[in-house]
């Protein structure tokens, strides 16, 4: 598969591996997403080359393939929300951003917890420090 796809468009594996990539602006420093009526060749290149890696995604894998690829990606988030704890030096936004990323991506994938499931997570996972006294 990845000699296949390198030897489409190396750009395809890349998207693949890392990602698709979306038209962004810098405004003062800031990133953000760049609107559509703004979009140049460059950014509809890029569009382009995202949904055609997705488009060969589709087509080369079967169904059995992607309720593997499904479920070993379930398990592996599984795995991260079962081991989820807060770092040293971490600030509780970024804890709770982390969580949400993993909470949200099982979400997508069809696994779901019960906001009980999520606060009792979340508050066992908090550092000795956050426990009243």
């Amino acid at each position: 598969m990845t000699i296949f796809l390198q030897s489409l468009d190396y750009q395809l594996w890349h998207i693949i591996v890392n990602g698709p990539r979306m038209p962004t602006r810098t405004i003062d420093g800031v990133v953000s997403p760049k609107p559509e009526n703004e979009y140049n060749d460059n950014d509809f290149r890029m569009l382009q080359l995202n949904y055609k890696a997705k488009h060969v995604l589709f087509c080369a894998v079967g169904p059995n393939e992607f309720n593997r690829i499904s479920s070993s990606k379930i398990s592996m988030l599984v795995h991260e929300y079962e081991l989820f704890v807060m770092h040293d030096n971490e600030s509780i936004s970024d804890m709770f951003t982390r969580f949400t990323t993993i909470i949200n991506s099982l979400k997508n994938l069809g696994k779901s917890y019960s906001n009980q499931e999520l606060v009792r997570k979340i508050l066992r996972c908090l550092p000795k420090s956050w426990t009243p006294k």
